[in-house]
């Protein structure tokens, strides 16, 4: 998600979204579906998150 699109979704679902957290991950949707590189980027950013979750 890049964060034009963070600000659609508060734009137009600001009620759902009101005691919810939305993380941008500033990445380009500059990759094909599966790409390895997308993939070794997504791992570098989601899983620092979900481990301050657990």
């Amino acid at each position: 998600m890049e964060k034009s699109h963070k600000n659609k979704l508060s734009k137009n679902f600001q009620p759902l979204l009101k005691d919810k957290r939305v993380i941008c991950l500033d990445i380009p949707d500059d990759y094909e579906y599966m790409e390895p590189a997308l993939i070794e980027l997504l791992k570098q950013k989601v899983l620092p998150l979900l481990k301050i979750r657990q």
